[in-house]
């Protein structure tokens, strides 16, 4: 009898990283403050931990959105006073993105509502479990983004 698809380890790591990351979703959804949603929360996020003055387009590289999805997410943002857009100094064709202190406070509430969970967290796992796991981690995401060879 062939194997079946749950035997293959491979599947099974793609499977466990879906239901980790519909949980991580879950988790931090239910944490946010009212009106504020999960990509709304992760373009906050990216800001307040890589700092002011990205791109839309390093921000939609960085999490894997599609500029239009992006900028439908920064109006909304924008529209909340929780983000300036405004036009970069260097080249007025470009834009740059910044946290207004709303948005740091709305940023700042999301991560308060989560410390309890993320302390429950640190507390099941040690530190280092959490670092035996990044080199798989970070080589799957590496392999996974390199553009499949052409055929010869």
């Amino acid at each position: 009898m062939p194997p079946l698809p749950e035997d293959h380890a491979d599947i099974q790591v793609f499977d466990e990283i879906r239901y980790i990351e519909h949980l991580v979703r879950t988790t931090i959804t239910r944490k946010l403050p009212v009106g504020l949603n999960y990509p709304q929360w992760e373009v906050l996020n990216l800001l307040a931990r890589r700092g002011d003055g990205s791109s839309p387009a390093m921000i939609a590289e960085a999490l894997q959105m599609t500029r239009s999805g992006l900028t439908n997410t920064l109006q909304r943002l924008a529209a909340r006073k929780l983000i300036e857009v405004e036009d970069c100094p260097a080249d007025g064709r470009r834009k740059r993105v910044w946290l207004t202190p709303a948005g740091r406070q709305a940023y700042g509430q999301a991560m308060a509502n989560l410390r309890p969970k993320m302390d429950m967290l640190r507390e099941g796992f040690t530190a280092k479990e959490f670092r035996e796991a990044l080199p798989f981690l970070r080589a799957l995401r590496e392999w996974l983004s390199d553009p499949e060879p052409l055929p010869a």
